[in-house]
């Protein structure tokens, strides 16, 4: 299920991430969600929505890491 809130996020997204990480998470969820459908027309579920979260979580760690806290901070790239 495609996002159109920051508040309808999963709460580990919603309630750690800073905001711009929500929302490149919101898009790279959404856009992975529409590109991963079954060429048979259906969509698995499960599979769909895990590849989705996985490809939004990785939107989120190109660009922040956690911290010794565990909090998400802007990764410093060089």
């Amino acid at each position: 299920m495609p996002y159109i809130h920051l508040k309808e996020l999963p709460a580990p997204v919603r309630d750690q991430v800073p905001r711009p990480a929500q929302l490149a998470w919101l898009e790279a969820f959404n856009s992975a969600w529409d590109h991963y459908i079954d060429p048979d027309g259906g969509s698995v579920a499960a599979t769909r929505e895990e590849a989705a979260r996985r490809v939004a979580w990785a939107a989120v760690k190109r660009n922040y890491a956690r911290d010794e806290q565990g909090r998400w901070r802007p990764r410093r790239h060089h």
